[in-house]
């Protein structure tokens, strides 16, 4: 294989293994989304929490600085859930009689806290595929200007030899940033699961 049949050989494939990993949120209408899981940028707190409602909580869980840092806290991933859970059933008994009351106002700073970066993540993630496109869509234009170098009469060796380096910088960079995509992708259903774990120990709690 010659040197410009490698080097147009590999963007093929880059564009190739990019456009099948977007065919499913394209058909959804979410073009920017690179994951191959489905965008749902909101906590589902319905299929976690069967406590009391949660409208007067939400409202006033910021008010109170212990429960504010509590939250904090046991929604940052680097706290381990072991810890979480020991610090959530501290609290639980440390409130007494108020404890249902007082676990409410925790769920609901958990949930407001944690469904707040779930959003910020997905915009990142909407984001990050709008970069991925951008590059795609540049590396082909480059391809293009390789190929009409390459079958000008007569050839510019050094034009050539400048718009081959370009391009194969162009592929390294995307397929460094398109080998980030599994990665990435993990972070909201990581938030998920740790949401759904911190909402059956608060709920154990509260009996």
């Amino acid at each position: 294989m010659t040197y410009r049949s490698l080097v147009l050989a590999l963007v093929s494939l880059a564009f190739a293994q990019i456009a099948t990993a977007h065919a499913q949120q394209q058909q959804q209408s979410q073009p920017d989304w690179p994951c191959r899981q489905v965008r749902v940028p909101e906590l589902a707190v319905a299929s976690v929490w069967t406590g009391p409602p949660l409208d007067e909580p939400m409202k006033h869980w910021r008010e109170d600085q212990t429960l504010a840092d509590l939250v904090v806290r046991v929604s940052e991933r680097r706290t381990p859930m072991d810890e979480a859970g020991q610090l959530i059933a501290q609290f639980a008994n440390a409130a007494g009689d108020r404890r249902k009351e007082r676990l409410t106002m925790l769920f609901a700073g958990v949930y407001e806290r944690m469904n707040d970066e779930r959003h910020d993540v997905v915009n990142g993630l909407d984001r990050f595929g709008r970069r991925l496109k951008d590059m795609a869509g540049k590396a082909r234009e480059e391809t293009q200007t390789l190929r009409d170098l390459q079958d000008r009469k007569p050839p510019d060796p050094e034009a050539i030899r400048k718009a081959s380096e370009a391009l194969q910088w162009r592929f390294r960079l995307f397929e460094e940033q398109r080998r980030m995509v599994g990665y990435v992708c993990e972070s909201p259903a990581l938030i998920e699961q740790r949401f759904g774990a911190l909402a059956r120990i608060i709920q154990q709690k509260m009996e």
